[in-house]
């Protein structure tokens, strides 16, 4: 070792007994035995090495001294004489000549103890990141996280990608969020905006002559958070490739992901490549999400036309769906704790029934299902020890309910959750369009800068039928692992009068796009290639890696809940005369 040390905290090993060696770092724990006798536990980002104090000398250069001050040692090793084989350094212990305080711990108190600080409360981990970060549980995500990043930048060079960064001060773009907003100093009344991805940037490199790019981008939003979505920012591996279709990209990715899966994940089991292919259709149907977690073996089952005229009035005129579980034998208290939760998640009401030892349906609903009982139960394959629990609305309202229901019971009921591994598969074949929640009008339903399936005829055909245009499949696809999107892409639409029939049938015409995407759209018609990308997510993979429910726990400083960083403290009220430089003028209630 170099600097102030001869050796890490990590790894002196009985073979360096007799030496003499000077150790650093934080204390993690002294205990006296005696007036002039302890032992201190001296921690650094290697590990922990034992120091026994002997000497009143010794004693006298430790007291008072507080846990996690970061001091020196020089001393001799030697051969414990009670091992612990829990630690790779139990075998030796460091006997002092010299201990020297490099950085004293002010406090008495800390706000938590180092080693069980994921215990504590989040918003006092966050506020004392620095501390929390010394735990060695936690740093071990942040490590973790550097070694799959340089994996990947390595399988990604390897694959012929240049890595090219993009900028950060951009142009503000309607990609789906709310931008952060840049007020631009030298020019009054005008605003940069954070680039919410680099996706304008990385096909106008396709157009540029750049065969492949990559770079773990930093993506900016103004979102709320969610346990797999930081709010502010975040990192993506953003690729793109030219002359590529959409198995070009995804076979790039299978051949670096899985890799870093099998080499890094938590569990040993992972997919083989080449990923199963599940289309938009297919997965609300089957798994009643985009994002099925494949890791449960139940499916979705639709009953809409058996149960029709049961009596049932929610049933009436809906689309059904029902998931079934066999051998099932939990408690009434069970189901309606099910139900509430499914509620509490959709907003939505589900209802059961089961089937009894001698084959007949009871509770729940079952009083309106006696005439249509033996299509029912042949359709579902029932048997008794049957549950059966269901949801009933529109069809994507049925099919999202039933898809939380699937989830619920997959993991709820022993036996349908098999979840030491990694299930991965793709998302294919999503809508081009979808008509918005809130607008009740035509919208992308996902990147508006992907090429409709069928090109310029299927929106030709289209043009003026809604329901045409809805059924319009877009080449866009997601990477999803274990539930998690965890990869979005598309083949891009390179054709600018394409492009501009696609905008036209959400409103938007060609002057818009023009205005919106000035520097895209000049660029394609100066000749731009066929090309395609996808941006996986890389907090959310560390997160699945590690096994962590949370993404703050993979990210070194990260926002709490409500986009604040309480160690720094921000946001923050700035200076009058800053506003002043950039041409701002508050108005905030009080």
């Amino acid at each position: 070792m170099k600097q102030s040390r001869t050796h890490n905290c990590g790894e002196l090993r009985l073979a360096d007994a007799g030496k003499q060696v000077t150790i650093v770092g934080w204390m993690e724990n002294v205990r006296a035995v005696g007036a002039n006798f302890a032992f201190l536990v001296l921690r650094d980002y290697y590990g922990t090495t034992q120091v026994v104090v002997e000497t009143e000398e010794m004693m006298s250069a430790i007291k008072g001294l507080n846990k996690e001050t970061t001091i020196s040692v020089t001393g001799t090793v030697r051969e414990r004489e009670s091992k612990n084989a829990k630690l790779p350094t139990g075998e030796i212990e460091v006997v002092p000549e010299k201990i020297e305080v490099l950085g004293k711990c002010r406090y008495n108190q800390l706000p938590f103890e180092i080693n069980k600080s994921k215990e504590a409360d989040e918003n006092t981990r966050l506020k004392y990141r620095f501390l929390d970060l010394r735990n060695p549980a936690v740093k071990q995500n942040i490590i973790l996280r550097c070694n799959v990043v340089a994996e990947i930048r390595k399988l990604m060079t390897e694959q012929g990608f240049l890595e090219i960064t993009t900028p950060i001060l951009t142009a503000s773009s309607p990609e789906g969020a709310r931008d952060y907003l840049v007020p631009a100093r030298n020019h009054p009344g005008k605003f940069y905006a954070l680039p919410q991805a680099p996706q304008q940037f990385k096909q106008l490199l396709m157009t540029s002559g750049f065969d492949k790019y990559f770079q773990i981008a930093p993506c900016f939003r103004d979102e709320d958070a969610r346990a797999d979505r930081t709010p502010g920012e975040f990192y993506q591996l953003d690729m793109e490739m030219a002359f590529a279709t959409q198995e070009d990209v995804l076979s790039t990715l299978e051949e670096v992901l899985r890799p870093v899966f099998c080499k890094f994940g938590k569990y040993e089991r992972v997919s083989p490549a080449p990923w199963r292919h599940i289309s938009f259709n297919d997965a609300m149907e089957r798994y009643g999400s985009d994002k099925p977690d494949l890791r449960i073996d139940l499916e979705l089952q639709d009953v809409s036309e058996i149960v029709q005229g049961c009596g049932f009035g929610p049933f009436e005129g809906a689309t059904v769906k029902a998931v079934v579980v066999h051998d099932f034998t939990q408690a009434r208290k069970w189901i309606d704790k099910l139900l509430a939760d499914v509620e509490v998640q959709t907003s939505n009401k589900a209802c059961w029934v089961k089937v009894d030892e001698n084959g007949e349906l009871t509770g729940g609903i079952s009083k309106f299902l006696g005439e249509c009982k033996a299509a029912f139960v042949e359709k579902l394959g029932l048997k008794p020890g049957s549950f059966v629990c269901m949801a009933a609305g529109k069809k994507a309202v049925a099919q999202k309910t039933a898809g939380v229901i699937r989830t619920m019971l997959g993991k709820r009921v022993p036996g349908h959750f098999d979840e030491e591994q990694y299930a991965i598969c793709w998302i294919v074949d999503f809508p081009m369009y979808e008509m918005g929640e809130e607008s009740g009008q035509l919208e992308f339903c996902h990147n508006p800068f992907s090429m409709p399936q069928g090109g310029m005829q299927a929106l030709l055909d289209a043009e003026g039928d809604i329901e045409k245009l809805l059924a319009i499949n877009a080449n866009q696809y997601d990477l999803v692992v274990n539930g998690y999107e965890s990869a979005s892409g598309a083949v891009r639409n390179h054709d600018p009068e394409i492009m501009v029939k696609a905008f036209q049938m959400v409103g938007l015409g060609e002057e818009d796009v023009k205005a919106k995407f000035p520097a895209m759209y000049n660029a394609f018609c100066y000749g731009a290639p066929p090309h395609a990308g996808a941006a996986p997510g890389i907090d959310r993979i560390v997160m699945l890696l590690c096994g962590e429910e949370s993404i703050r726990e993979v990210i070194t400083f990260p926002m709490n809940k409500n986009a604040q960083d309480l160690m720094m403290g921000a946001p923050t009220a700035v200076e009058q005369h800053q506003l002043d430089t950039v041409h701002i003028a508050l108005a905030v209630e009080e």
